[in-house]
């Protein structure tokens, strides 16, 4: 990813807050700020989730759905991606999402190069207890986000409906 400043009236760690419009995917959420106006395409600081088409990512874009969509978050971020999202974090309740997202094995930690990124530790239990994307009932081991785009490029994750499967919620609720 390469990131590039926000604007003066957004830096220094800027933080706001707004209602989650629409989750896109299981790392990308539309916030729309208290004044109105068009929603902030943000892509989640610090996590890389399966791309809707992959296997896992619809559970993950569910998983945040259930927790965010509809509810006034804290955005913290002061950077944008080449796609023109701004990268930030996003608390609900004071908990981190991304944080949140790992421990539960919808997300991987974004890692570069020799960095196991922000959330390792998350993801190294969410790893050993075998829950979300690490969980024993996949036939194999989910891909990277990263090397999925690679190999079959990205998926339009508008294309893909809002709504979880009818048993989502209560397997969610079970854990």
């Amino acid at each position: 990813m390469v990131f590039s400043p926000v604007s003066a009236a957004g830096a220094s760690g800027a933080v706001w807050s707004g209602v989650v419009t629409y989750v896109v995917d299981g790392d990308t959420v539309r916030v729309r700020a208290p004044g109105g106006g068009k929603p902030v395409s943000i892509r989640m600081d610090g996590i890389d989730a399966p791309e809707v088409c992959q296997a896992g990512g619809t559970t993950s874009r569910d998983a945040l759905k259930l927790r965010v969509l509809g509810k006034r978050v804290a955005v913290y971020g002061t950077m944008y991606d080449d796609y023109g999202r701004l990268v930030a974090r996003i608390v609900l309740d004071g908990e981190d999402q991304g944080a949140w997202m790992v421990a539960h094995g919808q997300a991987w930690s974004y890692h570069y190069r020799a960095s196991a990124g922000p959330y390792a530790l998350e993801q190294q239990k969410a790893k050993n207890a075998g829950i979300g994307l690490f969980s024993k009932s996949h036939a194999k081991a989910p891909v990277y986000p990263r090397y999925f785009r690679k190999q079959h490029g990205s998926c339009r994750a508008e294309a893909y409906s809002q709504i979880a499967g009818p048993d989502f919620s209560e397997r969610m609720t079970r854990k």
